[in-house]
Parts: C-alpha cells; sequence; structure tokens
C-alpha cells in the first residue's frame, strides 16, 4: 500500500529530537503560555517575515479572532461583507460568518484553483471591508490586481495560510503579505502539530494585542478581561514540536517540490488534466511560490480513477467534494450557481506527496496512472 499521508513515517524521521522536545516539556512542568511558546512565536514570526506571531488552538481559531479582533477594535462590525474564494475549505468561510460578517463568495482560476484576482472588484460595495484570499493546495493565491483592489478600496488583506507555509511571493513569504494570516498546524500540513495548533501573524500591535487577549478569554492581564473572548491557546508541547519541525520546513517543501516535478513530467495521460503544463515544469523545482502541500489533478472519470488506483494499493483523496455553497451548514446558497467552483469539485483528486514518500512509490504512482484505461 501506498498511503496518501504517511503521518507516523514523517514524524519518525524528526527523532530523536522529537521525543527529546516534549521530554523537555514535561520536565519544564509549565503546559500553557510557556517559554516554548514564547521561543516559537519568535521563531516563526521571523520565519515568515511578520512583527508578530500569536499561537491559537487551531487554524479556524486563527482566522475567527483576525476578525473578531477588527470588530472589537471598531474596524468592522456585523453585517459587514469579506470576500472569500467560492473554491475553498470551508473553515474560511465559517470564520466569517461565525463573527456575523457576510462571506462574499468569488469564483476561482480553474488553472490555479486559487480565487480569481480580476473578478474580485465586481464584487465590491460600500460594506465590504476585507478580502480574504487562500493560498490553496499550497499555491500562492496573491497577485498584484489583488493590492491594487485593497490599496484603492482601502480594505483589510487577510491570508489563510493554512496550507503554504514556506511559500512564497516574489520575496516574501506568504503570511506576511496582508495586514493579518491565519496559520493551521494540523497534523497533515506541510509543518504539523501533534494534534490541533494555529498561529495568527501581523505586523499590527493593536491587531497582535487584541488577538492575543481575545485567544486568552479577552485578558491580557489574569482575572481582567477586556473583551469577551475564546480560549484559544497552543499549548507548550505542539509550540515545542512545531520548532523543531521548524527548522526542516524548506527542506522538506524542496522534498515536495521534487515529486511534484516528477509527477509533471512522468504523468501522460489524455484524461488527465495535471496542476502544472508540461511546458512549466521545468520550473517547478525552483518555484517557490508552490510548496505543494497537495498534489492536485483533474479528471472527469475521478471516481473511477481513484477505485482503479485503491484496487493497486494507492490511496488518494478529494479536496474537496462539496463546495462551500452545496453544504447543508449554507442551505440559504444552494440556489446559487457557481460553475467553475463546482466543477473542480466533481473532478479534483489528489495523489500522494510527502518529504518522505520514496523515489520508487513516486514512480509506481505514475506507473499506474500511466497504464490506466
Amino acid at each position: 500500500m501506498i498511503p496518501f499521508l504517511d503521518l507516523k513515517k514523517i514524524n519518525d524521521s524528526f527523532e530523536p529530537q522529537l521525543s527529546q522536545s516534549i521530554q523537555r516539556v514535561l520536565d519544564s512542568g509549565w503546559y500553557l503560555l510557556g517559554n516554548e511558546n514564547k521561543a516559537f512565536e519568535e521563531e516563526y514570526a521571523s520565519y515568515v517575515g511578520s512583527r508578530h506571531c500569536i499561537g491559537t488552538a487551531n487554524g479556524l481559531d486563527a482566522l475567527r479572532l483576525i476578525l473578531k479582533a477588527y470588530i472589537a477594535m471598531g474596524q468592522m462590525k456585523e453585517g459587514d461583507e469579506i470576500i472569500v474564494p467560492a473554491n475553498t475549505y470551508i473553515a474560511s468561510i465559517l470564520a466569517i460568518t461565525d463573527n456575523r460578517l457576510k462571506p462574499v463568495l468569488v469564483e476561482p482560476d480553474i488553472h490555479t484553483f486559487n480565487m480569481d484576482p480580476f473578478r474580485i472588484e465586481e464584487k465590491i460595495t460600500d460594506c465590504t471591508r476585507a478580502v480574504m484570499i487562500v493560498h490553496l493546495y499550497g499555491r500562492n493565491a496573491m497577485h498584484p490586481e489583488i493590492q491594487r483592489v485593497v490599496d484603492k478600496y482601502h480594505l483589510k488583506l487577510i491570508e489563510d495560510n493554512a496550507q503554504a507555509q514556506g511559500c512564497y511571493y516574489g520575496d516574501r513569504r506568504t503570511g506576511s503579505l496582508g495586514h493579518a494570516a491565519g496559520h493551521s498546524f494540523y497534523p497533515g500540513k506541510n509543518m504539523g502539530a501533534l494534534g490541533d495548533a494555529g498561529a495568527v501573524t501581523t505586523d499590527d500591535n493593536n491587531l497582535a494585542a487584541a488577538v492575543r487577549a481575545l485567544g486568552n478569554y479577552g485578558s491580557s492581564k489574569k482575572y481582567v478581561n477586556e473583551y469577551q473572548g475564546l480560549n484559544s491557546r497552543m499549548d507548550e508541547i505542539q509550540a515545542a514540536v512545531l520548532r523543531v519541525k521548524l527548522a526542516r520546513l524548506d527542506a522538506d517543501n524542496q522534498k515536495r517540490r521534487d515529486v511534484a516535478a516528477f509527477y509533471i513530467h512522468a504523468i501522460h495521460h489524455s484524461n488527465i488534466i495535471l496542476p502544472v503544463n508540461l511546458e512549466a515544469a521545468s520550473g517547478v523545482i525552483k518555484d517557490k511560490s508552490h510548496v505543494w502541500h497537495l498534489f492536485i489533478i483533474r479528471c472527469q472519470n475521478r471516481e473511477r480513477l481513484q477505485q482503479y488506483l485503491a484496487d493497486n494499493d494507492i490511496q488518494t483523496l478529494i479536496h474537496y467534494p462539496i463546495p462551500p455553497h452545496k453544504q447543508r451548514a449554507y442551505s440559504e446558497w444552494h440556489a446559487q450557481s457557481y460553475p467553475i467552483t463546482e466543477q473542480i469539485h466533481r473532478e479534483v483528486l489528489s495523489l500522494p506527496i510527502s518529504p518522505i514518500m520514496s523515489q520508487e512509490d513516486v514512480k509506481t504512482v505514475v506507473e499506474m496512472i500511466n497504464e490506466w484505461e
């Protein structure tokens, strides 16, 4: 069996440093808001290129807290509109509706899967307060047109960087491009914790202070509550684990690029659409604007292909089978039509990719796909 993602093997590759980091926390006797958290926040902020990093319980909370902080600071209010991709994991949208803000969905570019920059301006109204870009599947979503629109209408730019740790836009890393960014360290991410964990990065001193307080019951001083906050804090074990993994993140992302480049060069099938065309394949290994959190192909006979690969001991997943506007959670949107998003959700299939995947396994995946009839 070639697993989609072998988390145990990935974590084993960090030994003995991983176990040592956990033991260090156990020996300290301090399990929340301690030295490991402080050190990770400083190291990750430096890595991303932001002034502040605030650890949170998970990536969804990171986005929730950013918006909640803007509301607490009087820069947004209930009913304000946030532009967000129609093609995204539902967490991006949940963070908006949880704060009683209104998501305004924008179709993707079918070639990048990310929000189409040239469809944003037409969705802006007097109620628009922010654009939330999602670096989906590990691919940079930022674009000069997005910056132009944000500047023209004086909007906040929020990044959902849950899938793109280490990704670049030009000479800057994603997570440092906007006014604030939410990050996820769910175990399956390029830099995964041993459970849920997340973070907010920002250069805004006031926003950082508000996010930190809101995630700590609304308190920046014990038993003194400035806001009606949440309990959303990264624990010391996750911070210690992430410090170990951060040191190898760029190298691991490069290994993902190597796998992606091999797939793109070697998969030749008339019924499969690759995420990058063959003409661009030569630059994949050096292109740091994609960290290949997922390797997504498109196929009109997706279910048949997935079953064929499963029959040949290759595990694949679908990210994602149902678009947010078709989910029961947002039944009021069911009549809306986003044909590009719907096509993507009908056709995408995620192939195995990870920094510990063997060359033999990569070749086997390619051979099986090329032999598919």
